[in-house]
């Protein structure tokens, strides 16, 4: 487990509005998951796609990374991936995804349809766009804290040692 001496939150301070809610269906489990039922816990919020050859894996062992650092401090901690490719990620594939990168009790990774996630994209500044054969995303990582406030932007290139030490700030606040 991580030694803290950290008080301070690292990243990009927002400004503790509530964070945008909406309704999706995580895909390896087939529930549908509204950000507004996960208050009363941290959510680590972000955006990924199955089929990335980059930055989403990264993203994801980032995630591991982070919440095994974190101890049984995560256990308070919802880490949510919402889809930018409505099309590739599908039930099968974000399973696959989550085993991949052992977080198949951790990660809710969440599915739609194009409109109900545009709808998310744009709520939370997500630039998205599909080439030919790649999805080009804003590498995002939220961190919410339990009473639904976004606090903390930050994105893939922080440590896991930064962002388990942000949500253990998060988990510890009541």
């Amino acid at each position: 487990m991580l030694a803290c001496t950290q008080t301070k939150l690292v990243g990009e301070v927002l400004p503790g509005a509530i964070a945008p809610d909406f309704t999706l269906t995580d895909g390896p489990t087939g529930q549908v998951v509204s950000l507004s039922m996960l208050r009363g816990s941290v959510v680590l919020l972000t955006f990924l796609y199955t089929r990335c050859p980059d930055v989403c894996p990264l993203t994801a062992e980032l995630i591991r990374n982070a919440r095994d650092r974190m101890g049984t401090s995560a256990k308070d901690v919802v880490f949510v991936a919402v889809s930018v490719d409505p099309v590739g990620d599908t039930p099968a594939t974000t399973r696959q995804f989550v085993q991949a990168h052992q977080l198949e009790s951790n990660l809710r990774y969440l599915i739609g349809s194009q409109a109900a996630l545009s709808r998310v994209w744009q709520a939370y500044g997500i630039a998205q766009g599909v080439s030919t054969s790649e999805v080009f995303h804003s590498d995002a990582i939220y961190l919410i804290d339990r009473t639904a406030r976004g606090r903390v932007l930050l994105h893939s290139d922080v440590s896991p040692d930064t962002l388990a030490t942000d949500l253990g700030i998060l988990v510890r606040e009541r």
